[in-house]
This record gives C-alpha cells, sequence and structure tokens, in this order.
C-alpha cells in the first residue's frame, strides 16, 4: 500500500486507489523504464507531428467548444513545445499515450459533429427517435422480462401520451412527474410528453412520505403520473400536495382487471389507461407545442446521499450529449444489444443506456429490480453484447456461486462506474469480458470522463499531451472541505503527478458540451460552481470528488470531500478501507466513516456491515487489518447491521449512521470495538460511558 501526500498539510494519505492493484503498479512503475534513444531527428519528427495534430484538433475544438483561457493559450503551449527542446521523459510518456489519446480525440470530435448537427437542425431527442422508427419500426427497442417493444409501439404509446396532455391543456415548459417502475412504458411516457414540450421529472421509486413530497414539490410538478404499484405511497401524501398538482394513475398488466379504484373512486387520480386508449397513436396532434433542441427533458434527481434529493436539469442537448459520448468514446455499435437492469430514474440507466435506443437504434434490455445471479443469466437469454453496471453491482455478481452462463454468453464489453480496483482482474477473468469502460461524471456536472483502454482501476484519464483539447483537470484543494487552495495570485494550482486534488469541469455558457445546467434550486447550483479558476473571470464545475491522476494521466478515484477524515495525524480515505473490508468479508455491504470521541483529536474510523445472519467472524478481522490497512486506518468500532438502505444507484446511505455514532443505545445492532491488541471485543454500555470519560484511549 503507498502513501501520497495530501495537498497543502504536508501529511500523508491512504491512497492505494492510485495505484490499487499490481496491475496498475506495474502499469505506473513501466513509466519510469527510459526509452532508448535514436537520435535527435527521431525525436523532432516526433514533435513535429504532434505539433500538426495539436493544430488540427485546436482548430476543430475551438470550432465547437472553445478552450480554457482561450486559443491563445494553446498557440503559446505549441511555441513553447517548438522552442524548448522537451527532455525524454515527455516524449516517452507521448509515445505510450499516443494511441490512447488519438482515439479519444477521435471519438470527442465525432460527438462534437454529432451535437452541432442537431444543434443547427433544431432537432430534439423526439425527432432523432422518430426517424429510427421509420428506418426500423419492427426491430426491437426494449426488452424486459415480460415485454417485448419494437420501435413502432414505443412511438406508438408516446404518441397516445402527447395526445392526452395536449388535449389536457398542457404545454412546452409544463412540468409532469413520472412515478413508474422499470417498463417500456416508462420511456415512452417522458418521450410522449417531450414531443409537446413538457419537462418530466424521474422520481426515485424507493422515496415515501416527506421525500416524495419534496421531490414533486422541488421539481414545480403540475401533474404526477405514477403506477399502481406507488398508489398508496401517492394517496399517502395527496392531500399535502399542492392543490394544482394533477393525478394520473397507470394500471400495469397485472393489475388492469381490478382497474384500482381505491384511488380513482376518490377522485383524487384519473386512470391514464382509458384516456390512453382513446387516444390517436399515429401523430401528435396539429397545433401541440414542439420542443426546441436547448429546451429542458428531464430532471434527473440526484441520490440523496447527504440529504434530500436535488433535481438536476437535463436539456435535449444534454441528453445528446451524454448518450452520444460515451456511444462513440467505447465504440458502441448500432447493433449492439444492451443489458441495463438498473433504475430508468437515473442518468446510467434513463439516458446512457435507454439513449442507445432513442438516438442510435439499439435494443435496450430493462429489468425490473436488479438481480446479481440473473445478470449474466439474462445476458446470455437475451443476447446482449454489452451489460451495464453502476455502484456495488459488480461486488453483488462476483460474489454469486459460478454458473454455467458465467462465460456462456455474447457480452463483449461492460461499462459503467463503481467497478472497484480491488475486483476488477477478478470479475473480468471470471465472466471472461472483453473490455471494461469505467466512466466517471455527475449528473448535474459537466466533467465527464472515460476509461477507453480497460486501464485497471482507472475511471478515466486527462491527456498528458494535448491538455488543453478537453478542459477537465485536478486543483489543489483541502481534502476535508473541498475547497480550492489559492496561490498568491488568488488562482487555483493543477496537482502534480500522483497527488490527489479535486475534480473540475471548464463551464462554458450556451455549450451543451461545456455548460452547467446544475439543479432547478438555482440557490444549490451556485455551490457548484468555483469561480477564477486559472484565470479571472472564468468559472468550472466543481465536483466535491478527489481523484488522482499518475504520470500517464489515468485518474484514479481517491474519496469524496467530506468522506476522508484524520485520524492520528494522518487523512483516512473511507473508500480504501471499504473496499479492502468488502474483499474480508466476502463482498458483504460495508460503509466506512469517522466518529467523534470526547476530548480526542480527529475522528476514529467506524465500519458498518450489512450481515443480518451474523456471518463474519469477528475475531479473525483485526489480524486481517493489520496486514491490509496501516494502523490509523484501521476501524476503531464496527458496527453489524440488521437491516440496509440503499439508494436506488446502489450506494449506501451514511449521514444516519454518522450520527447514531457507537453508541450503544442508539441502536439495536451488535458493536464491537478495537482493544489495544488489535482485537475486537463486545462494545457495552459500560465501555461506552468509559470511552466518553476518556477513561479508554485509542
Amino acid at each position: 500500500m503507498n502513501d501520497a501526500v495530501a495537498p497543502g498539510n504536508g501529511s500523508t494519505a491512504l491512497n492505494s486507489t492510485q495505484t490499487p492493484t499490481k496491475d496498475v503498479q506495474i502499469n505506473i512503475e513501466t513509466a519510469k523504464e527510459e526509452p532508448s534513444s535514436k537520435g535527435n531527428c527521431c525525436s523532432w519528427i516526433v514533435l513535429v507531428v504532434l505539433a500538426a495534430a495539436l493544430t488540427v484538433a485546436t482548430a476543430m475544438v475551438w470550432y465547437y467548444q472553445g478552450t480554457w483561457c482561450g486559443l491563445g493559450a494553446l498557440y503559446g503551449s505549441l511555441v513553447l513545445l517548438l522552442l524548448v527542446k522537451p527532455g525524454w521523459r515527455w516524449f516517452y510518456i507521448a509515445a505510450v499515450t499516443g494511441p490512447r489519446d488519438t482515439i479519444a480525440l477521435i471519438a470527442y470530435i465525432r460527438v462534437l459533429l454529432f451535437v452541432k448537427r442537431q444543434e443547427r437542425k433544431n432537432l430534439n431527442v423526439g425527432d432523432i427517435f422518430e426517424a429510427n422508427v421509420a428506418q426500423h419500426p419492427d426491430k426491437l427497442a426494449i426488452v424486459s422480462e415480460t415485454q417485448k417493444w419494437t420501435f413502432r409501439q414505443v412511438n406508438e404509446h408516446a404518441n397516445r401520451v402527447a395526445n392526452v396532455f395536449h388535449s389536457h391543456g398542457y404545454k412546452k415548459g409544463d412540468v409532469v412527474g413520472l412515478l413508474l417502475e422499470n417498463r417500456a412504458e416508462f420511456v415512452a411516457t417522458w418521450l410522449g410528453l417531450s414531443k409537446i414540450g413538457v419537462i418530466t421529472p424521474l422520481i426515485n421509486t424507493n422515496l415515501r412520505g416527506p421525500s416524495l413530497q419534496h421531490s414533486i414539490k422541488v421539481g414545480n410538478c403540475t401533474a404526477l403520473i405514477y403506477g399502481i404499484s406507488y398508489r398508496s405511497a401517492v394517496m399517502d401524501i395527496a392531500k399535502d400536495l399542492p392543490a394544482h398538482v394533477a393525478l394520473y394513475q397507470f394500471n400495469d398488466e397485472a393489475n388492469s382487471a381490478k382497474a384500482a379504484t381505491e384511488g380513482l373512486s376518490q377522485g383524487l387520480a384519473q386512470q391514464l389507461n382509458a384516456l390512453l386508449e382513446s387516444a390517436a397513436k399515429d401523430k401528435v396532434a396539429a397545433g401541440a407545442s414542439r420542443a426546441d433542441h436547448q429546451d429542458k427533458l428531464v430532471y434527473i434527481y440526484t441520490s440523496g446521499t447527504t440529504g434530500l434529493p436535488k433535481a438536476a436539469v437535463i436539456t435535449h442537448a444534454r441528453f445528446f450529449f451524454i448518450a452520444a459520448g460515451i456511444h462513440y468514446a467505447l465504440g458502441f455499435r448500432d447493433d449492439d444489444v444492451f443489458y441495463a437492469p438498473l433504475p430508468l430514474y437515473h442518468t446510467a440507466g434513463g439516458v446512457m443506456s435507454m439513449g442507445q435506443a432513442l438516438l442510435f437504434g439499439s435494443t435496450v434490455v430493462v429489468r425490473k429490480k436488479f438481480s446479481a445471479s440473473g445478470y449474466f443469466a439474462d445476458c446470455a437469454r437475451f443476447n446482449c453484447t454489452i451489460g451495464h453496471y453502476i455502484g456495488e453491482m459488480a461486488r453483488y455478481i462476483l460474489a454469486t456461486p459460478a454458473a454455467a452462463h458465467d462465460r456462456q454468453h455474447q457480452v463483449r464489453m461492460v461499462f459503467g462506474n463503481g467497478l472497484r480496483p480491488q475486483i476488477w482482474t477478478q470479475f473480468v477473468e471470471r465472466f471472461n469480458i472483453g473490455k471494461v469502460g469505467e466512466f466517471y461524471g455527475a449528473t448535474e456536472g459537466n466533467a465527464n470522463i472515460m476509461n477507453n483502454d480497460s486501464t485497471v482501476g482507472a475511471i478515466g484519464f486527462v491527456s498528458r499531451i494535448l491538455p488543453q483539447i478537453y478542459p477537465i483537470s485536478v486543483i489543489r484543494a483541502d481534502p476535508h472541505t473541498g475547497e480550492p487552495i489559492r496561490n498568491a495570485k488568488g488562482l487555483c494550482d493543477r496537482c502534480e503527478a500522483n497527488e490527489p486534488g479535486v475534480f473540475i469541469g471548464k463551464i462554458v455558457k450556451g455549450n451543451p458540451c461545456r455548460e452547467f445546467l446544475g439543479y432547478v434550486d438555482t440557490k444549490a447550483s451556485s455551490k457548484k460552481v468555483v469561480h477564477d479558476v486559472f484565470c479571472k473571470g472564468d468559472m468550472a464545475f466543481i465536483s466535491g470528488d478527489l481523484l488522482v491522476a499518475d504520470e500517464r494521466g489515468y485518474l484514479y478515484f481517491k474519496d469524496r470531500t467530506g468522506d476522508t477524515f484524520r485520524w492520528k495525524g494522518e487523512n483516512v480515505s473511507t473508500s480504501e478501507v471499504e473496499a479492502q473490508l468488502s474483499n474480508m468479508i466476502n463482498y458483504k455491504d460495508a460503509i466506512v466513516y469517522g466518529v467523534c470521541i470526547p476530548q480526542t483529536e480527529g475522528r476514529a474510523g467506524m465500519a458498518a456491515i450489512y450481515d443480518p445472519t451474523r456471518e463474519v467472524d469477528v475475531s479473525t478481522l483485526g489480524s486481517q487489518f493489520a496486514t491490509a490497512l496501516p494502523n490509523y486506518a484501521r476501524p476503531v468500532f464496527l458496527r453489524f447491521l440488521r437491516r440496509i438502505d440503499l439508494t436506488g444507484t446502489f450506494k449506501l446511505r451514511k449521514v444516519e449512521l454518522q450520527q447514531q455514532g457507537f453508541n450503544p443505545a442508539a441502536s439495536e445492532d451488535e458493536l464491537y470495538y478495537a482493544q489495544a491488541n488489535g482485537s475486537y471485543a463486545k462494545l457495552t454500555q459500560d465501555i461506552y460511558e468509559r470511552i466518553q470519560r476518556n477513561e479508554l484511549r485509542f
């Protein structure tokens, strides 16, 4: 395990995520080998070629998006390269990363051309989808356990939805929320609403009570479409919603017979199925409003790991960029079949995967609920060629017993975010995966990166040759607060190789590739923008995530700012401790956070493990921690959870756990504390009180 110096404080930080596995370690160490010299002539030939490439790339990218501090900065860099002979190290890095950067540059230009083409024609998502319908109306678009919808069927349902809501007076700019499980109608419903310019907040189906009510209100909904499965949740808050919010109930096949009249008979909701049956399906009625390219399409809510969900804005232009970006970056094909057992109310499943069907005519297989054991079985059943994952899904899949379908499938690539480097190699070898496309990005952000060459553990990269082409950076920041560290000029500094920092992306207003759309709540949006970054007056989206880049520009996730805590004078990365702990306990869910001990500096590490049947052997954890983690990173307290609270993106919520701390009276779960010899013992109320009186020290 390697330690790195955290910016600004000179202390060491647990940072094995930057070289997470043996494979990555070899990759970084290889960069230290000096290439053999073949003369200055070859050196300058390489330089001239790179200069020419930079000139062409600069011209194209400048035309479509602009640069960080202007075109002059790029040409200034070029002049500097030509005047100052670079060392052999630079040439070596250029040689080994050149193919990667070239592939990415070509993909990026293709994305810019695609987006610009739609912008010139003022096309929206519905327009592109209808073109795909005309091209192959009977091709399967959306498949699930119980549904097989062609492009024609999706379009007909979308037209019915558009005509119903147009006839009810809804128009461009109105907001109609959608609370529905994964099914073809989910996509067809928001697509239909978009055809008349209506914005659709995609509401997390796990929400209940105040959080559900909050999501409807913060999205400024004038109506809500909900599935019968969520009738009771909606009825519980119906009387507390604003009076102008109209309710429309959609009944699935299993419940269509009984028609679910409980909510309808009270006059609180209209039955959407009956309205759809009588609506025209061939086209949208004349006179209906139409969405423009830059108009808002949907709102997608944040996971709510640190509070109530916030509604992020996705425009038609942004949808194009996200879906096309991953399409070209990873080399998707139009005839690919995508397996996406993810929530369609989030960006990953709803835009990245579903966008392949809507924009490129591919087939997408969805599932109502994710099943670890059914993942590759479904891939084999539906002849999927691309698999999608998020969060901890890969770990859950890896924990399933071996089966014949583990390797008997046609999946050539998996992509997503959250594949931990500690299990990366094991996952691809067991399931015979040819390529992994790990990406990083926030729904509300503009700083998105992609690992396009399956480098183990990397979530993307920044070019060391042409860093100005795609204006993203890792800047020095306080690891606890995420606040940028300013230099004497009041500006930000880029991190050196292997130095952790906060990831940012330049903001260019009016540009779908660089614009920061933020949240519906403008006050919340302003907190994600940092000003005067590298030039006075410039702006950037600040992710709040700590990343680290190696010498070749590969980026590795380190932690979220605020999740890193200090103990015994050292910075502890919760994500790294979680990764090590997960391996020790057979990939069970685990979450690590810092808790306060009276009269003690810093925060002590605490690990909460989901183990309702109590299979984990506590007696061995101490010795395992001793071999895997430095002393300061080993959890002081353990908690064995009987219940677990996951977000829709398979992330564990830690705020409530942090608030409860290690007080046995605050929970019915088993608690343990680390003894002087490193082993763990039961944490009783008496022990807790002794800790509070500072009679026990750690």
